[in-house]
């Protein structure tokens, strides 16, 4: 329901100067859920003039006793005074704040609203009839609030007025609930004992329960943490794009985005992750404005940097003074999918997460809540439409995210499933990154790898030299293709058996599957690193050349390449933070001086016996 002009009585400070905060509401039906949200709008004054009245001779009118959940039955069908009603929402106003409650009956449209942001609750209000205790769709209810990730949590035992107001009945209650709730790892901020019917506990508190010495309904909201301001958040500044400029001798390169939190200012010492490279804002640049020395959230801006870096779109900005996000390629999720197709495991999907757009995986499923009746499920092997499930997704690479918890704007996500949004989801937290998928695929073909006769030994005494993965990596793909060409024909030339591959040709040949696409770029690191495995066990000195390519990529090459080695050629500066590299030639050596350095390298690992010009 969605209350126009609420609170005409009520006195409070002028409406800019205050806040507003999300509440959801669930319970079983007939546990009084409409009752109680009646009852708020009426001692709240939140009401048009006279509806309360209206209301009550209409009851009176009909011989049938006077109900607070009725109001909502009555503005539903109210057309004037500026009042529009729906069946999702409705608000009121204290002293201190606006709320909006979230009426959350368990069908699929809040489900879907609330997980992928359409609507965001931060705090929620669980009723429970005492004279009923709790029922299938209270563990149900508390199942959704800890799939939401709310952490502000008040359960409402309501009809206390139906047991005597017994407090044994409220204690033994709560005992129950809180330790089913524990297993959800929910921790609810109070109990409050409350008939809704007669208002006891809801805006004063109660002289028919005298031993609950705790806050009201509404001291309660009132008392409820509103979520930080973007701007007071640690600084998330996903990178949209790189800008690099040439007229008139400009040598900027600008990364641009939106600010989605925090703030950031010139000289600021910035992180970019998930490449984990550093530098200092040197400027920050904005179209139709004056000269900028600090930006803030909502903010689509450029910046340029102190020390040139290679950075690709989807990496997130903060600023080393702040928390960090976090950085991992398994992330524990809930999600709501829609898609025509169900979720399945052993397929590639796409995550786009903030501007990050990289392939997922489905690694496991926890649980799955049925949108349309709330039911659970714990071991279902894929998530069908409207199904709401706890999982673990997995990415090709590491990406940068936040608990949604933490900050809404990197915790959020859609997945795109033959071009089309399938689901959408909030992150929860990372999981454990040992055993992925990736780990788990390379086990799986070792153990299933059909050996011939010849062993690696016969093929390297045959060839008089070992089998070795070759990856020349710089910014200059020409540059690099130059070298590994040239090194393949100098050891060709020599007779050693040996094979180059061009990144290209995988990007729209074996890695394409489909004739006439291009492949996705990640996809076509994995098929090079399956290559790898397959031409370095024959025997070959097998080479390639990657430009625009981080340090996550090669050790997904290293990893697919095993149990054989991967050697890695840098040529110009050495862009890689974590990745250790075999050798980095500066551009200014000559390719002659170049394949020297990279022959005695190879002498040096055992893979060829000396150099032969």
């Amino acid at each position: 329901m969605n209350v126009g002009n609420p609170l005409p009585n009520a006195a409070c400070p002028e409406d800019g100067d205050r806040e507003q905060i999300n509440i959801v509401i669930v319970g079983h039906v007939d546990h009084g859920k409409s009752t109680v949200i009646g009852r708020l709008l009426a001692d709240t004054g939140s009401l048009p003039e006279g509806k309360l009245e209206d209301v009550k001779a209409l009851c009176a009118r009909n011989a049938k006793p006077f109900e607070y959940a009725f109001l909502l039955d009555a503005l539903k069908d109210e057309r004037s005074q500026g009042i529009t009603i729906d069946s999702a929402r409705c608000f009121f106003k204290t002293r201190k704040r606006d709320y909006i409650v979230i009426d959350a009956p368990g069908h699929i449209e809040f489900l879907k609203n609330m997980v992928t942001g359409a609507a965001r609750a931060e705090a929620a209000l669980l009723v429970i009839a005492a004279d009923e205790g709790i029922r299938e769709n209270s563990k149900r209810h508390g199942y959704l609030v800890s799939m939401l990730g709310i952490r502000q949590v008040v359960v409402l035992l309501n009809k206390m007025d139906l047991v005597g107001y017994d407090r044994q009945i409220y204690d033994s209650l709560c005992s129950e609930y809180t330790a089913f709730l524990e297993t959800l790892q929910v921790k609810p901020i109070a109990f409050i004992p409350v008939s809704a019917r007669d208002g006891e506990n809801l805006v004063t508190p109660s002289k028919q329960m005298p031993w609950y010495q705790g806050p009201t309904v509404l001291d309660q909201l009132d008392a409820f943490e509103k979520k930080k301001s973007d701007i007071h958040l640690p600084l998330r500044f996903p990178v949209q794009d790189i800008y690099k400029f040439t007229e008139e001798n400009d040598d900027r390169r600008i990364m641009a985005g939106t600010i989605e939190t925090g703030r950031l200012s010139v000289g600021d010492e910035v992180l970019f992750l998930p490449s984990h490279k550093r530098s200092h804002i040197r400027t920050i640049e904005a179209f139709h404005t004056t000269i900028k020395t600090e930006a803030a959230a909502g903010e689509a801006i450029g910046i340029t940097l102190d020390t040139q870096l290679y950075i690709k779109p989807g990496e997130i900005i903060t600023r080393s003074v702040d928390t960090p996000p976090r950085v991992n390629s398994r992330f524990k999720a809930h999600i709501f999918w829609m898609g025509r197709s169900p979720l399945i495991k052993d397929k590639s999907y796409k995550l786009k997460l903030a501007t990050c757009r990289v392939p997922v995986r489905l690694a496991e499923i926890i649980h799955v809540l049925d949108a349309t009746d709330l039911s659970m499920t714990h071991h279902k092997k894929q998530l069908d439409r409207h199904d709401v499930g706890e999982v673990i997704l997995e990415t090709t690479k590491p990406i940068a995210f936040d608990p949604v918890i933490a900050i809404e704007g990197t915790g959020r996500f859609v997945i795109v499933d033959h071009y089309e949004i399938a689901g959408g989801g909030i992150i929860l937290d990372e999981a454990d990154n040992r055993g992925t998928l990736l780990e788990h695929h390379i086990r799986e073909r070792e153990v299933a790898w059909d050996k011939g006769f010849i062993t690696p030994v016969n093929r390297s005494q045959r060839n008089s030299h070992g089998a070795k993965f070759i990856v020349f990596a710089g910014e200059q793909y020409d540059h690099v293709t130059a070298f590994a060409k040239e090194l393949e024909r100098r050891l060709f030339v020599n007779d050693h058996q040996t094979y180059y591959l061009g990144f290209n040709n995988l990007l729209s040949g074996i890695a394409a599957v489909v004739p006439g696409n291009i492949a996705d770029t990640d996809d076509a690191i994995k098929k090079l690193g399956e290559l790898a495995r397959i031409l370095t066990d024959a025997g070959q000195i097998f080479i390639t050349a990657l430009s625009g390519i981080d340090d996550y990529d090669l050790e997904i090459l290293k990893v697919l390449n095993t149990p054989a080695e991967i050697l890695v050629i840098c040529l110009g500066s050495n862009t890689f933070s974590r990745f250790a590299v075999d050798l980095v030639i500066p551009t200014d050596v000559s390719i002659e001086i170049a394949i020297r350095q990279v022959y005695e390298l190879l002498r040096k690992k055992e893979v060829v016996a000396e150099y032969f010009i």
